[in-house]
C-alpha cells in the first residue's frame, strides 16, 4: 500500500469518494479545500493498493499538529483491512507531530449510532486515544481522538482559526 499526495488527475476520483463517504452536513466545500491545499495548509492524499486508488485521506497541517480531516476507503474495498493499514501509514507519515481526528459522539442515541460506535472502536483498536475534548462542529457533536499526545480545546480552536479561517472557527464550540 502507498499513501502519496494525490495527482491532479486523481482529484476527480477523490472528490467522488468524498461525496459518497461523508454526509453533506460534515463536508467542507471542495473548492475551499483545494485552495487550502494550494496554500500548503491541506493535503489531498491518495491511498493506493497495487496501483489502484482505493481511498483518500485529507489532512490539515498547522505547527506540530495534523488533523485527519477526512479518511475513507472506497466502498468496494472495505472489509479488507485497508483502513487499518492506511491509518498506520498515515501515523507514520506524520510521526513527530500530534496526529488527531474528529468523530461524531458515539453515545448519542438515534440513527447511525451503531455505525458511530463501530467507527470509534476502529480508531481505538488502531491506537488512537480519547482526549476528553468534546466539541460542537457546525452543530454536530464530535469528540477528538489523538495518537496519544495531549490536546486541549484552546489549541484545537486556534488550529481551526489559523488553518480554515475565523469564519469557520466561529462554528467550533466546546461541549
Amino acid at each position: 500500500m502507498q499513501i502519496e499526495k494525490a495527482t491532479s488527475r486523481e482529484l476527480r476520483k477523490i472528490k467522488k469518494i468524498y461525496l459518497e463517504a461523508f454526509p453533506k452536513s460534515e463536508r467542507k466545500p471542495f473548492r475551499l479545500m483545494k485552495q487550502k491545499a494550494a496554500e500548503g495548509i491541506m493535503e489531498f492524499l491518495s491511498i493506493r493498493e497495487r496501483g489502484k486508488l482505493t481511498g483518500l485521506a485529507i489532512t490539515v497541517l498547522y505547527k506540530d499538529m495534523v488533523l485527519l480531516d477526512y479518511f475513507a476507503i472506497e466502498k468496494s474495498f472495505r472489509g479488507q483491512n485497508l483502513g487499518t493499514e492506511a491509518l498506520a501509514l498515515l501515523k507514520k507519515r506524520y510521526e513527530g507531530r500530534r496526529f488527531f481526528l474528529e468523530i461524531e459522539l458515539s453515545e448519542l442515541e438515534g440513527p447511525g449510532q451503531k455505525l458511530r460506535i463501530r467507527r470509534k472502536q476502529f480508531y481505538l483498536r488502531n491506537g488512537m486515544k480519547e482526549t476528553g475534548v468534546k466539541v460542537c462542529l457546525f452543530q454536530i457533536p464530535m469528540e477528538l481522538l489523538t495518537d496519544g499526545q495531549d490536546m486541549v480545546f484552546e489549541e484545537y480552536h486556534e488550529f481551526y482559526e489559523q488553518t480554515i479561517g475565523p469564519v469557520f472557527a466561529r462554528k467550533v464550540e466546546r461541549l
